[in-house]
Order: structure tokens, then sequence, then C-alpha cells
């Protein structure tokens, strides 16, 4: 074991030592298949088909070339085949991933074929030769699949699962084969020795009919990340920006190694990388907590909750029941996660806008909101607002683990950032109203104070209750149609939306201004304008 820990700490001296794939194995790309007529003796793979009852043991290997394997181990023709190929082996082992896998497809399709691809002599290695190794092994699986549709097995029924290395073997092999395969998962492909390599030497879109990957540690430069950080299939999705993965870091670590001992070590390394695995796991048996994913330009304008929209393809299901949506470009999908099974979370996009009697700008707030629902509650979600400006408006994701039905509530508290605050002044902003978008149910609602037309933050101070209002996000846009139809666009007479509200109410408007005016001891006209800029 002393010898495992030693090379678990040093596996990123390996990835930094790596060195682009050489050319030893060249002769493998010089044809776009493996077409062969029937010789099978140079594949060292082993395909071992798994048995649900004891989904950890090879009882029984699939040998190409040898057809009373296929009535031996008992392969179903007329069922789904899924090939599980394993990545970079520091103890020659199977990891115990492997068999939780097994277990969770055959929990989904009890009749399926369920293939692992043996190739740990080959894996065993110094990094950059394992990676090396990963043309040898997908031209094995090319033959492999070849010899099933030479059986007349459809290969429209073939899902490879690649993790890691694994990953590439499944794009090799997939570029290889005389037909493509119905699908590739991509779980975490490697990034060294990859990130820049040619189309043919890694996973890409043309290796199979779809090709979805996860990329879940994407830390550091694209020469040493662990995980590709490049889009290499149809749609990659990236959980929580795809670099790291709660629940895995070196604190949680260390409470497991101190909790379950030494064995835990590895989870400094891999905890990120192999969380695609049980994301894909996870996708396969809690069907009712089904992750979705939206697609999005960015992490950052994606933790800024502008991308929830599912219109025209624009979210989709990770895991096993994704849509197999097909783009000539790469769609790149964020999401983000808990740390344990299931891992679902529902999105929510707040957007406020910010006012105030004094010009402000605050960098990295920290804010506390409760959300209430039909069906639950969930209370003190920790959330960091990148900028509060006066008269901006602000937009966060905001997400939650309890499924709180329909909402009808919140409250929102902004926290002190540090012990030294309000020994000089108090910061605050008004809020006149709030919009909300749910990513999982894409309704979108606009919350109002409860108390007052509008709500007083102030940092340290008490939390501001809002609740769901009437109107709609619809019902605004008519109002607006219908102004514009009689009216014209007051942006042409030089007044606002907020001046027109003014304009059309001016004594409650007044009173509720002066209102305010006392509470927070401001200038009577600085306040009175800055009210009428209200979103």
């Amino acid at each position: 074991m002393g010898k495992e820990c030693f090379w678990l700490l040093v596996i990123g001296v390996s990835l930094i030592a790596s060195e682009p794939i050489s050319n030893s194995t060249e002769e493998v790309f010089a044809s776009n298949s493996t077409e062969q007529t029937g010789d099978y003796s140079d594949i060292e793979s082993k395909f071992s088909i798994r048995n649900p009852e004891f989904p950890d043991e090879d009882l029984c290997y699939l040998v190409p070339g040898q057809r009373d394997s296929v009535s031996d181990c008992n392969f179903k023709n007329d069922s789904h085949t899924f090939l599980i190929i394993h990545g970079w082996s520091v103890t020659g082992l199977f990891e115990s991933w492997v068999y939780k896998l097994v277990s969770a497809l055959f929990e989904r399709e009890p009749s399926a074929n369920v293939i692992v691809v043996d190739w740990l002599d080959r894996a065993n290695k110094h990094y950059p030769k394992s990676a090396e190794n990963t043309r040898l092994v997908g031209a094995d699986v090319a033959k492999f699949v070849n010899w099933l549709e030479e059986l007349d097995y459809p290969l429209e029924k073939v899902h490879l699962l690649g993790y890691s290395l694994g990953a590439h073997v499944a794009g090799v092999a997939g570029n290889l084969t005389n037909n493509k395969v119905n699908r590739i998962t991509g779980l975490d492909p490697a990034g060294p020795s990859f990130e820049n390599a040619d189309s043919l030497r890694r996973l890409s879109p043309d290796d199979a009919t779809f090709v979805d990957v996860l990329h879940t540690n994407t830390r550091g430069s694209p020469d040493l990340s662990i995980g590709i950080q490049r889009p290499v299939g149809h749609v990659d999705i990236y959980p929580n920006g795809g670099t790291f993965q709660p629940g895995c870091s070196i604190q949680h670590t260390m409470k497991l190694i101190a909790t379950y001992g030494i064995y835990n070590m590895d989870q400094i390394i891999k905890c990120s990388h192999e969380r695609s695995i049980h994301l894909f796991i996870d996708s396969l048996v809690n069907r009712a907590y089904q992750s979705w994913a939206y697609r999005c330009s960015s992490k950052d304008a994606f933790n800024k909750g502008l991308c929830l929209s599912c219109r025209k393809n624009r979210c989709n299901k990770l895991g096993y029941s994704i849509n197999k949506i097909r783009s000539t470009r790469s769609t790149k999908m964020y999401l983000k996660t808990r740390e344990m099974m299931p891992f679902k979370v529902f999105h929510y996009q707040i957007k406020v806008h910010l006012f105030s009697d004094k010009n402000m700008t605050l960098l990295e707030q920290p804010m506390k909101v409760s959300l209430f629902g039909t069906t639950d509650e969930k209370d003190d979600i920790s959330v960091t607002v990148p900028s509060m400006s006066t008269n901006s408006t602000v937009s966060f994701l905001l997400t939650s683990d309890k499924d709180i039905g329909e909402l009808l509530m919140l409250n929102l508290h902004w926290e002190k950032d540090s012990y030294l605050y309000g020994f000089f002044s108090t910061n605050q902003f008004m809020i006149r109203r709030m919009r909300i978008k749910s990513g999982e149910t894409q309704s979108r609602l606009i919350f109002r104070p409860k108390e007052g037309e509008f709500g007083s933050l102030v940092q340290g101070g008490d939390a501001v209750v809002f609740v769901k209002s009437s109107e709609t996000p619809q019902s605004r846009r008519e109002q607006r149609q219908h102004r514009l139809k009689h009216h014209g666009s007051f942006f042409k007479q030089g007044v606002n939306e907020a001046t027109a509200d003014m304009i059309k109410e001016p004594a409650l408007l007044h009173n509720e201004s002066t209102e305010i005016m006392t509470e927070t001891t401001t200038k009577p006209n600085t306040a009175q304008v800055n009210t009428t800029n209200a979103l």
C-alpha cells in the first residue's frame, strides 16, 4: 500500500512529464477502418461480459473470432450492449467504480449485455506510455465491434463508455470501426497528451452517431489539466464549471482519511475526475431526479443566471437519458450539482435593480437567501454577488437541493463582509421588484416587497421579505405595447418608464418617497430623482 500511495502523490509529476504521443503505432491509423478478414489473433485486450448477480466478477470472456464464446457467455443479440473502458491504472487492478457502473446499467437495462474492456496490462504503465497505448487498445475494441457486426449484431445498439484514457480508447475505436456505433459517452476524458492532439488520436464528434462528454476536472493550464478542457463531443457538459466538484476539497478528503483510513488517499487526486462516472451512474438509478444542463457561452455567464433557457434545445438532460441532438459545432452546457447522490439541484435566476441616494460599487458581497414554496422551503442559501452598483441591474444564479414546488416567497439578507463593517457608514440599496426564473420549470415570476413598494436592503441589517406578485413578465410586456401604441416611446420623449409611473400616480409616489427619505435621512431632491429609476 505504501508504494501505491507514493504513486498517487506523484501523479501530478507524471502528468507534467508526459510527452506528446509518439508515432510508434502510426500504422494503426493507416486506414479509416480495421477491415479484417477474420484474423483476431493480435488482440490483447480482454472482453469480460458481466452478470447482474456478480457485477464485480469476470466469469466469461467474449473472444473475437470464436463464435462459441457468444453462446457460452449468453450474449443476447436482441439487447443493448454497453462497453465500459477504464482509464490509467496505478495498481493494475479494477477500481471500485467499475462494478458500480455495471450494477447501475443492469438496474436500468436488466437484459443488456454489459462488457468490461480489460486493458490493465497496457494501462499500468508510466502515464505517457499508457496514453500511447490507447491507440492499440482502440484498435482492439474496433476489431471486437466489427466482429459483432459480422455476427449480424446491429451497431445502433452499441454504446461505448470510456473514463479518462478510456474515453480516448473509445474515440480511436469509433474512428476505426467499419461502421459507426450508436453512441460514445466520454467520462472526463484525459487531458495530458490529448488537449492539442489530432482528432484521430482522441475522442471527437466524428467517432459515433452521437458523442456526449462530461468534464469534471479541468483545473490548471490546458497541458496539465487532468481532464481535457476543450469540447470533444456533440454535447459537452461542464458540471460546476467543469473544475472543482462539491465535496472534493482537501479538507473533505482529510476527513475521509481520518474516518476510514489511508485507503482514501487517492481521493485527493481523483475525486473530481471520477465524479463524472458517479454523475452518469446517478442518471441511471435516480430517474425521478434527473439533472438538467443549460447551453451557455461561458461559466461566468452561467453563474450570473443568464443561461436558464430551454428554447430551441438550449437545455438537456445529463447522462443516460440525454436528448441526442447533433449540431455542426460542439454544444457547451453547464449546471450545478450537490456533493452526493442524487446530485440534482434546482436552478434559479435572481434579477434585481438596485438604486440608492449615493453612488457606490461593491464587489463580492455575501448574501443569504431563503426560499418558501408550495411543498417545501430552503433556508439560508449562501451566495456571493460579484458586483452591486447604484442604479444597476444585478443578476445571479441561486440553487437549491430541495424541490420547494412553486415559489411563493423569499427572504434576502445582505451579510456583513468584514468585522470593521459599519464603523464608518452603512451601505443600503432600495429594491422595487425582483424577477425570478426557474430553470427546471421555465416559469418567470415577479416578486415585490411584502411591506411597502420599496424594500430597503441594508448591509448587516434585517432580511427583506419579497412575495409573489400577480404581475407577470407577460402582463408587463402587454402594458409596454399598449403604451407604445397609444403614447409612443417614452425614450423618444426623454422620459423613462419609472418617471412615467410617477406622472401616472404622482400623489402615491410622492407619499412613499417622503417616507423613504425620512427613514434614510437623504436629501429630498436626490432621493426623489433616484426612486424614479426603479426597475
